[in-house]
């Protein structure tokens, strides 16, 4: 039976490592416990799982992308946080909404039917940037919001940050258990947990949504891209998927995309030494990781409003390689 899963939502804006920190906290998973991590993403084309990728066979991914993660009650969430649960069982679970989406929200509706008592929800984590604070950043409202609430600030890319800094930054902030790390760098026992009398024993009847698994879009020329672009509130985003036997000139893919004036670059992709990934914010340059990954090329932008998508597609179908027969 489905009861009380810890469960473990881990927020905060765009860029500010909530990605890196859930990386680190699946290296630390027990071996005789099975985990599981939702991912909310802004764009369509899901790029978040493809760079938490791991080996590792005791955690399960699955994925709600294109919106905000906070419209709990919407089909796309129900369905898939149920067929998540139910195909992988989980001792653990990890929910991770988009940097523009409403964690405060989220939060009360996860306690709420279908979810109480196959959920235990814990106090959320929110992940700040501390560099872009003592910059003067100021977070987005719905951000902003859910501090009040959160069980654990995470201050990450603290190790430029000076004490005075520090001091500044935490009278900002409400009285909460803060930890300065980079890189996501918290251990398991940190993470904040409900006190007991939160836990909900009673007998379980409600019913998991299910439903059936999208179909996955396929190419019909394995050289050009799906591509998928949308307008929202807070954003407008831009993604390809590229075949797995389609390879791209990185030289090329970075000078084109450092090129460009996004809020967020994210993308894994197949290249000439291999696969490489990278994750960048505001303008900064692209730094390539290799990558796991190896299902197929990804690459999302996200600006602060609509761009040419007619011109971007024609400058990354440029970035192409030639495909191996």
């Amino acid at each position: 039976m489905l009861q009380n899963i810890p469960t473990h939502l881990i927020a905060g804006p765009l860029g500010a490592g909530k990605t890196s920190l859930i990386r680190h906290l699946l290296g630390q998973r027990p071996s005789n416990e099975r985990w599981a991590v939702l991912i909310n993403e802004f764009g369509q084309i899901g790029l978040d799982a493809a760079l938490l990728n791991t080996d590792d066979d005791g955690v399960s991914m699955g994925e709600v992308a294109g919106g905000c993660l906070c419209c709990v009650n919407g089909a796309p969430f129900q369905v898939g946080l149920g067929r998540l649960l139910r195909r992988a069982r989980p001792d653990r679970l990890f929910i991770e909404p988009s940097g523009l989406g409403h964690p405060a929200e989220l939060l009360a509706q996860l306690r709420l039917p279908p979810w109480r008592g196959v959920l235990a929800v814990q106090p959320s984590v929110m992940v700040l940037d501390a560099q872009a604070l003592a910059s003067g950043a100021v977070l987005p409202q719905a951000q902003a919001q859910a501090l009040a609430s959160a069980g654990l600030l995470v201050l990450n890319k603290a190790g430029i940050v000076d004490e005075r800094q520090r001091l500044w930054i935490s009278s900002r902030l409400p009285p909460a258990a803060l930890r300065w790390v980079d890189h996501g760098g918290i251990e398991l026992a940190d993470l904040p947990k409900a006190a007991e009398e939160q836990v909900d024993n009673s007998p379980v009847d409600n019913v998991i949504p299910d439903g059936k698994a999208q179909v996955a879009a396929l190419w019909t020329d394995p050289t050009r891209p799906l591509c998928s672009y949308q307008q929202a509130a807070d954003g407008w985003s831009i993604g390809w998927r590229f075949h797995p036997q389609q390879r791209l000139d990185l030289a090329r893919l970075q000078v084109l995309i450092e090129g460009l004036e996004w809020q967020r670059a994210k993308m894994v992709v197949h290249g000439a030494q291999g696969w490489r990934s990278a994750n960048a914010l505001d303008g900064q340059a692209l730094a390539w990781e290799e990558s796991a990954w190896r299902k197929d090329s990804r690459i999302e932008l996200i600006f602060s409003g609509p761009q040419d998508h007619a011109a971007l597609e024609r400058a990354m179908l440029d970035c192409r390689l030639p495909v191996d027969h």
